[in-house]
This record gives structure tokens, sequence and C-alpha cells, in this order.
């Protein structure tokens, strides 16, 4: 079976199928590997091995009708990671989140219903329920988003479930919680950090830092799209968090002491628009279904990150965001 990855040459995308290849996933059923990813910032050929003859690469974006009609011939089921990601991105030009996450998924989604692809997975965010004041999100609950990129992936996650309850193709929609680990492009909070860090440079906090995130590690998340594709239900959702929540200001104490730097290294600047407060997704649906726990200790895979990216200085040194 021909399985299509979208956007795997950024961070998520590209760590699934380094799993999938290296079988450190099931990967039931895959026999090949066709990437799409239109390199864009975020998106490096580096975070593949090209030369596996097992994978396909195309660069391509996935608004183009034309493009992905094409390379839906012979695709048996598609994860679908692309997508625009940075918040404060959004802010500044909400058209291309919009594009890419709700018209890019609806350009798929047809291609694939035209084609008789088995399954598509389609991989989302905890940011769609908005900010959370107390308790946490379940699968049930009503959409809020607050932000251009939280919107467009609601978007996104409301038209993929409308192939399924409309044309019956097997859609299942995984929504996870803040996302670490190596090859993360420096504009997020972790990557941005540990990169300024090590840099000897400062590193912005927004407003007060009491905002609220739960974190997962990359590889953790990886298993759990896994487990969704090849176990989940059709038409289902499926919350995968990390069970770390953390304010930034303790993530921020972390980051400095795992980069040896005190608080003078680092500025309050003035909070992000709509900056949600709190983010809490429940994720006991997966856990009781398909048996999905976290393996990565969070300071464990902090220390492995920071470590990560010490070593890797030349992977990310063409990629910094400027100060």
């Amino acid at each position: 079976m021909n399985l299509l990855v979208t956007g795997a040459a950024g961070f998520i995308g590209s760590t699934y199928v380094r799993m999938l290849l290296a079988s450190e996933l099931p990967g039931i059923g895959v026999t090949r590997v066709t990437v799409l990813d239109k390199l864009t910032y975020a998106g490096s050929r580096q975070n593949l091995d090209l030369t596996d003859p097992r994978l396909r690469f195309v660069e391509g974006d996935v608004c183009d009708a034309e493009l992905v009609n094409a390379l839906m011939a012979g695709i048996g089921q598609v994860v679908h990671f692309a997508a625009e990601s940075h918040v404060d991105r959004s802010i500044a030009d909400p058209g291309a989140f919009v594009r890419t996450n709700a018209l890019g998924t609806q350009t798929l989604l047809d291609a694939a219903l035209r084609h008789g692809v088995e399954r598509f997975v389609h991989v989302s965010t905890d940011e769609v329920y908005g900010s959370v004041v107390s308790g946490a999100s379940t699968e049930e609950d009503p959409l809020d988003p607050n932000s251009p990129y939280a919107a467009s992936k609601a978007s996104s996650d409301l038209i993929a479930l409308a192939y399924f309850r409309t044309h019956g193709l097997d859609v299942r929609v995984t929504r996870c919680s803040n996302n670490y680990g190596p090859r993360q492009f420096p504009e997020k909070v972790v990557p941005l950090f540990v990169t300024r860090l090590l840099d000897g440079g400062r590193v912005p906090l927004y407003g007060d830092g009491l905002n609220v995130r739960d974190w997962l590690h990359v590889t953790d998340h990886c298993r759990a799209v896994e487990l969704v594709r090849t176990g989940g239900r059709a038409g289902e959702v499926y919350n995968v968090d990390g069970g770390v929540e953390l304010t930034n200001r303790d993530l921020t104490e972390r980051l400095l002491a795992a980069c040896g730097r005190e608080w003078d290294s680092v500025d309050f600047v003035t909070d992000r628009k709509g900056h949600d407060r709190r983010y809490a997704i429940d994720g006991g649906k997966l856990r009781r279904e398909l048996g999905y726990r976290p393996v990565v200790d969070f300071d464990d895979g902090l220390a492995s990150t920071v470590d990560w990216y010490r070593a890797n200085r030349t992977w990310w040194e063409s990629r910094q965001v400027a100060a």
C-alpha cells in the first residue's frame, strides 16, 4: 500500500515518516511512502532520507488541484500533516492560513474521494477548542477558536468530517497539544528559546508568562497518529495529550536551566493579540479505545531536545528567526 503523507518535510510529518520507515511505528500495510510538501520556510529535504527506495518525494502545494489529483491515483491511505501553524504569522497573514489549511484540506479530500482512497487521517490541534478556564476539552465539546490559525484548523476539521458524513469517506481526525522535539523550526517557543539561549542571546516571554500549555513529545504524537490510522474508527475525533501542563514561566525556567542561563536573559514583552490563556484536552478516548500512553518523560525529552540543537547547530543557524 502506498501511503501519502502531506507536509512531511516539516517537523511532525518528517518525524512520522522517519519513524515509519525505521519500523518504529507499526506501518501496517505500508510498502511505499509518498511525501507531498511545498517546502515553505518550515520544511526541508534534510529532514528526510531521500535515498530510501521506499520513499518518493514530490514538491508541491496541497492547493494545487491538478497535482493533487494526479498524485492521489494509486494512493491507499492519506495522513495529512500539511498546514500553516504559527499563530503570530496567522495574525499577520490570515489569508495564507485559510488557503492552505481549509482549501488545501478540501482539495485533498476531493481527490481522495475521487480515487477511492481507503482512509484519510487529518491531523489537527487542541487550539480549535479555544481557551479552557478549567477542566479539559473532550472531543464532543464545541469548537471555539480564537486565532486565525485556530479558526482555519477548525474549518479544516469540519470540512474533513463533512466528507465522512456526506460521502462516507473514512476520515479520522486527531487533535494534539503542543509538540516539542528535534527539527522543529525555531519560531515555536522551545526551539526559539533554545537556539537563542545557546547563542548567548535573549528570549521574549509574552505577558505575565502564566499562559498554560500541555506538552507532547513529537514521537509520542506520531505513535498516536499511527494508532488512529491503524486502529481508529471512521468519522471519529481523537485528542492526543502529553499529560504535562506547564505555564510558560515554568517552561522558560526549565529551558534556562538546560541551557545554563539565568532569568536576566528573559525579556517580558507585550502579550500577543487574543492570546489564549490555557489549552487543555482530555485524551481519555484515545487511551481507552487504542491503548495510547505517552512514553517520553518530559524532563528527559526536553533535555534530549536541547542536546539535539546543541549538536546540530548547522541545521538551525540558517533557520533562525530574527530577534
